[in-house]
């Protein structure tokens, strides 16, 4: 990167590199903005950025994947609208720096991202937690409060309103471990997976266009619920605070969407806890039933996945050594992720593979799910 940053800008002179990683969550989708329980690890598919002064009052982005640059005025950045292009993510990251008291100083910055945009895998907050640590370039902020700032760009100036998982994920992150975060509480506590197993992520290659439209709507219906049940039980602030013995006493409140939205919300908080007591206990086979049962319900009652993640969930199924598979991610497109035997692998690769292709005409991506470091300096090149 160091090399391609000469031949981009003219000199590499002071560049330092950072690394931010992409997730898979195991378990806990469309939780973590209902403040519950998700259960991710950080990827060793990440996103780079070179960095250096600039030295002209300019700030500059290059995008590799792209070819693509951008440039403005620093003292401009803060009045800088959304464009509804990717430079929206770090034009929103750094306009949160401003608002946190950071000058961002002139620079030149050459993105190298590693993680595949529309995956489900988090490409947007990699994008983000690099950004916020090129432009602070060794300056100090506590890693939460990096997580929030990262949080607040997509909500605010991206317009999607997330959750926290990923952003917290991509600087929390650890190596040979997935990390249980409470949403609400915005604690965390490592679990260590089960030996005898892996995880891969298999990519539909699709992203539909209903995915943030449908997102938003999510949003909005499970706070929809949350009014409904707080009219008689004040003490519900989230869906997180209905545990699943409670909310089938509670059915006759909500509407038919809202009730399906709910159902899935609460049982999928539930399913985490439930995941992480099979993970401390080797209990493969639980791990494995858990990961389909929330598969079916984000299928069924939150309806945010699509013929091709579905395809892959059935067909991973019928593979030897498969003990579970399910959706990751926000929807309608983007990856599975599976749990298997590690022997299992290359038939998998092969299996899923090639059904993938003879439905869809597409060659699935995959890639392993090695639980990795989160983000910071590249200092060893």
């Amino acid at each position: 990167m160091t090399e391609d940053f000469r031949k981009l800008f003219g000199s590499s002179e002071g560049v330092r590199v950072y690394r931010a990683p992409g997730r898979v969550n195991l378990i806990g989708e469309h939780t973590d903005y209902n403040l519950g329980f998700v259960l991710p690890v950080a990827l060793n598919l990440a996103t780079y950025i070179a960095t250096a002064p600039s030295g002209d009052g300019m700030l500059r982005i290059y995008s590799e994947d792209r070819r693509e640059m951008r440039q403005w005025p620093v003292t401009g950045i803060a009045s800088l609208g959304r464009a509804r292009h990717w430079t929206d993510y770090p034009v929103g990251v750094a306009q949160q720096l401003i608002g946190a008291g950071f000058a961002i100083e002139p620079a030149n910055l050459l993105i190298r991202s590693r993680v595949p945009e529309g995956s489900g895998l988090s490409s947007s907050a990699a994008l983000e937690v690099s950004s916020a640590l090129a432009f602070l370039n060794g300056r100090a902020l506590p890693p939460l409060e990096l997580a929030r700032l990262c949080q607040r760009a997509e909500v605010q100036f991206v317009g999607m309103p997330c959750g926290i998982m990923d952003q917290y994920i991509s600087i929390f992150g650890r190596e040979r471990t997935a990390v249980e975060i409470d949403c609400r509480s915005l604690e965390h506590r490592d679990v260590q997976l089960p030996a005898g197993v892996t995880f891969l992520a298999v990519n539909t290659m699709v992203k539909h266009a209903l995915a943030r439209s449908a997102y938003q709507e999510r949003v909005q219906e499970c706070l929809a619920a949350v009014i409904r049940i707080r009219a008689q039980f004040p003490l519900v602030e989230s869906l997180r605070d209905v545990p699943p013995d409670q909310f089938r006493s509670l059915e006759r409140l909500l509407p038919g969407v809202i009730l399906r939205r709910a159902r899935h919300v609460v049982t999928e908080t539930a399913r985490v806890g439930q995941f992480v007591a099979a993970s401390e206990q080797g209990a493969l086979d639980g791990m494995g039933a858990l990961m389909v049962e929330s598969h079916r319900s984000l299928q069924h009652d939150y309806e945010v996945s699509c013929a091709e993640l579905d395809f892959l969930v059935d067909r991973a199924l019928e593979i030897e050594g498969v003990f579970g598979s399910r959706m990751t991610g926000g929807g309608f497109g983007g990856s599975t992720v599976t749990m298997l035997r590690p022997d299992a692998v290359p038939h998998f690769r092969r299996q899923i593979s090639e059904a993938y292709e003879g439905k869809f005409g597409v060659v699935p991506a995959i890639y392993p799910c090695e639980p990795s470091a989160g983000a910071g300096e590249v200092k060893d090149f």
